[in-house]
């Protein structure tokens, strides 16, 4: 089982950039796919993005292709997410989340099996 733990988040203006990491323990990394994901105060859990086992493979609902990039790096285990022209309503609570390398989820945004706590961003205007 994985272990995971975000990092990155803060207080940033608007137009500004972050990247979130996240660490994942207890496991060999490249065993997993990986997403991000993000869920604001009163809203539902939204799908960032999702990247498969090896790095080659990476995908973004339509709502957030342009500002946010997600890749990873297994050799430290860390998978990350650079989010640049940040917007107010980016701000939220960001998760990472993991499957099995053998899943599907990481390319639809729902059925991941682990979970982070949340690292939380806030867009200021």
């Amino acid at each position: 089982q994985v272990q995971l733990v975000e990092s990155g988040g803060g207080l940033v203006q608007a137009g500004g950039s972050l990247r979130l990491s996240c660490a994942a323990s207890g496991s060999p990394f490249s065993s997993y796919n990986m997403g991000w994901f993000r869920q604001a105060p009163g809203k539902e859990r939204e799908f960032v993005a999702g990247i498969n086992w090896s790095g080659d493979s990476t995908y973004y609902p339509d709502s957030m292709k342009g500002r946010f990039t997600i890749s990873r790096d297994n050799a430290k285990n860390t998978v990350y997410l650079q989010m640049i022209s940040l917007k107010p309503e980016d701000t939220a609570v960001y998760y990472c989340a993991a499957e099995s390398r053998y899943g599907g989820s990481w390319a639809l945004g729902y059925g991941m099996d682990y979970w982070g706590k949340g690292t939380l961003v806030t867009v200021s205007s």
